[in-house]
């Protein structure tokens, strides 16, 4: 993942849990429980990011996992229609997420834990698909994966030593 350089205090984070677990590990005197929140944040402008964070209490693993989402923002490439610049399958784990470009007016065709991405990545207009598993810890952090890996026509070109014209035809 490209985890770009983004100063997190700069930007206005909307956060959403995803996912809260209880753990619980048997030690000599009984049942240690702790609890484990999967937090995604973004600014719904671009930049988006996901956490984890495991405390004894519910709230305290809420924070912990909103800082550390805040620390691994990814910028999204976004076209016009608030749709991402092309078709793109991402992969974490056993779970694999098909991410496709969708028109103006289609809104976010998408399960649980791929919507809440979209969503704060401000992505007005995708179709995806959850292939594989369907962990949402997994499905949250393909994703992502896929999000960050996403070039603009002009980042190609560039990287092709074409012009933006050439490319799109």
């Amino acid at each position: 993942m490209n985890h770009s350089k983004i100063d997190p205090s700069s930007l206005e984070l909307e956060d959403k849990v995803v996912t809260i677990k209880r753990v619980t590990k048997v030690v000599k005197g009984g049942r240690n429980m702790r609890f484990s929140a999967l937090v995604v944040v973004g600014d719904k402008d671009g930049h988006v990011g996901v956490g984890l964070g495991k405390a004894t209490e519910i709230p305290e693993a809420i924070r912990k996992g909103k800082e550390d989402a805040a620390k691994k923002l990814v910028t999204v490439a976004r076209d016009p229609q608030s749709s991402i610049t092309h078709d793109f399958l991402g992969k974490f784990g056993g779970a694999s997420i098909l991410l496709k470009r969708a028109p103006e007016g289609t809104g976010i065709i998408a399960g649980g834990p791929a919507r809440i991405v979209c969503e704060l990545a401000g992505i007005r207009n995708i179709r995806t698909k959850s292939l594989g598993s369907n962990n949402k810890q997994n499905v949250v952090l393909a994703t992502i994966n896929a999000l960050a890996q996403l070039k603009t026509p002009e980042e190609v070109a560039e990287a092709r030593g074409k012009r933006v014209e050439d490319i799109r035809s």
